[in-house]
């Protein structure tokens, strides 16, 4: 029988092990989110997104590794319960000086789990809460974010000089002018210019976020008792110059840059918590778990995001219920009405028209996480084996997950166990609005119901399945896409006319003439499903009557092919600055 030496032993060298695993995966992290300057400033667009997808990756590969040493080395599938308590206690003794403890936590949660029984995942044997703070971490490298003072005298030599701090290589294209015109853009922001208190200044994050073909800089500027928060998005030219495209200082535009029907970020953080911190405090909606997932950080962002949720249902009181909306053939979705998400679960049998299994499902949730999302398709947050108390689940929300998804569903004395569900913000289905809604109201949202087609086809993804149904408002009034079982690549796609009936008579049958392969698309089928109602349709033909022809669609997958990668901006066209 071992000793408490040997014990104690065995548990530093397991809390070592998992620390030189997460150190591991943070280092390649840093390395690809470094690499992310040179890509912008190469104007090398396709190496920046295959950067954002291929780091999705790199988390869940770590874990596998480290499980793999930790079962081959150690015997970890066999250890007795004591080694795994006290490799707790020593991994928070290794956690003291760390710089990232909240992610090297969840890191030993994802290894532990891999390894150990449901039965273990409480606070004894996992992170369950945070055990190391991290506030007030410091940074041995550059400061978190930098700090001017300006000055009435020296306000346009200072913005030009937190614009050229981060050391480009790239000439601008014309400082002084970008200089000028954000400081326009404040000023009509402000209404006018106040008089700067003592304490005003400026902090700005030190690394550049970058996404596709832009660089943003953030920050915040500090006078008396008011801040404004700002981003300057920065592109490069054909020429290879570096120019300012627009001043963000409305809080709703930032807020929507860090959206998560967006892609993440890249972004050099070496206290990923102080970064975390700034953000909130610029955007106080968005939640720390939205926050680490658009930082790319997305294991983390789903640690808290779960830490949220039960915390919810411990101070609520509210069921489960079925989501607003029609329900689907693939999913069961479900929601708290007091808590602003979906959950989804996907059917173990999926009736015909659909012609799709859980493994493809699966594998289309994949393909948008490692896309590009463009603003609009919803992101996802996967999680596997969560215990929900039985008693919150409205009854017919329960037998539809016993009826319908035995495979996904285990009944645990008090807990309903859901092996594998997608959980989304909650979106006001697009059908149920246009049921509702005022003319002026519809137009509106069919016209962005339009320019989302259009933005997923540029983006080379078409929704497959377009019905209204599978759209939903946002918070900022956006239409996004959230049913993902039929897209496909647009690239994958064959665009056609429909072809003349080969006689007259065809044309009367209530059958179609013509048949279509799989991946064959007939635009001007669209009309007939999408527009049967006159508002509805008046609308769609005064903004987008094109999209019902195969012509957008065929030229839009020609330019894919032809590597045209359109630039994508999450603001309003009426703040970019003309060029």
């Amino acid at each position: 029988m071992p000793s408490c030496i040997d014990l104690c032993a065995q548990a530093q060298e397991l809390a070592r092990t998992i620390l030189d695993g997460f150190d591991h995966h943070y280092l390649l992290f840093r390395a690809s989110s470094q690499v992310a300057r040179s890509h912008f400033e190469a104007g090398d667009a396709v190496a920046q997104s295959e950067a954002v997808r291929d780091r999705i990756a790199f988390y869940d590969t770590r874990v596998a590794e480290t499980t793999a040493r930790l079962v081959r080395e150690q015997g970890a599938e066999a250890l007795p319960d004591a080694v795994w308590a006290q490799a707790k206690s020593a991994y928070i003794g290794l956690l003291a000086n760390h710089k990232r403890p909240e992610l090297a936590e969840t890191f030993f949660n994802s290894v532990c789990c891999r390894i150990l029984h449901r039965t273990y995942f409480h606070n004894d044997f996992i992170f369950y809460r945070p055990a190391v703070s991290t506030e007030y971490l410091e940074t041995d490298e550059r400061p978190t974010y930098r700090s001017y003072y300006p000055r009435p005298d020296n306000l346009a030599a200072t913005v030009a000089r937190i614009i050229a701090d981060f050391g480009w290589k790239l000439p601008f294209e014309d400082l002084r002018r970008d200089v000028r015109r954000v400081l326009r853009a404040l000023r009509r922001h402000l209404g006018r210019w106040p008089r700067l208190a003592f304490n005003a200044h400026i902090e700005v994050l030190s690394s550049p976020f970058y996404r596709g073909k832009t660089a943003y800089l953030i920050g915040r500027a500090v006078n008396g008792d008011h801040e404004i928060p700002f981003a300057l998005p920065l592109f490069r030219s054909d020429a290879g110059q570096l120019y300012v495209d627009a001043a963000l200082f409305e809080q709703r535009h930032i807020r929507h840059l860090f959206s998560l029907s967006r892609a993440y970020f890249l972004v050099d953080m070496e206290v990923p918590s102080a970064y975390v911190r700034f953000l909130q405090q610029l955007i106080p909606q968005s939640s720390r778990a939205e926050l680490y997932t658009m930082l790319g950080l997305g294991k983390q962002g789903k640690t808290m995001f779960y830490r949220e949720l039960f915390h919810h249902l411990r101070h609520s009181a509210d069921r489960f219920v079925f989501a607003p909306g029609i329900k689907g053939m693939v999913m069961i979705v479900f929601t708290l009405p007091s808590f602003p998400f979906v959950f989804k679960v996907i059917k173990d049998v999926i009736p015909p028209p659909k012609d799709v299994t859980r493994q493809l499902v699966r594998e289309k949730y994949l393909m948008v996480k490692r896309h590009d999302r463009v603003g609009r398709m919803a992101d996802s947050l996967e999680f596997s084996d969560v215990a929900l108390p039985r008693e919150r689940f409205d009854p017919a929300v329960l037998e539809d997950l016993r009826t319908l998804a035995p495979s996904m569903v285990e009944e645990d004395g008090d807990s309903v166990v859901i092996r594998h569900l997608y959980i989304e913000r909650r979106m006001m289905p697009l059908n149920l609005l246009l049921d509702s809604a005022a003319p002026e109201v519809i137009e509106d949202v069919v016209r962005d119901y339009g320019n989302a087609l259009r933005e997923l086809a540029i983006a080379n993804i078409f929704p497959g399945d377009m019905l209204f149904k599978n759209f939903g408002i946002t918070r900022a009034g956006r239409v996004v896409f959230y049913d993902y079982d039929e897209i496909e690549y647009m690239t994958d796609c064959d665009f056609r006319r429909i072809p003349p009936p080969l006689a007259p008579e065809y044309e009367l049958s209530g059958e179609a003439w013509y048949t279509g392969h799989k991946n064959e698309v007939y635009p001007e089928e669209f009309g007939t499903f999408l527009l049967t109602r006159p508002e509805v349709r008046d609308a769609f033909m005064k903004y987008h009557a094109d999209l019902l022809q195969p012509q957008f669609w065929q030229q839009t997958k020609a330019r894919i092919q032809a590597g045209v990668v359109e630039d994508f901006y999450p603001y309003p066209a009426a703040v970019r600055f003309r060029r």
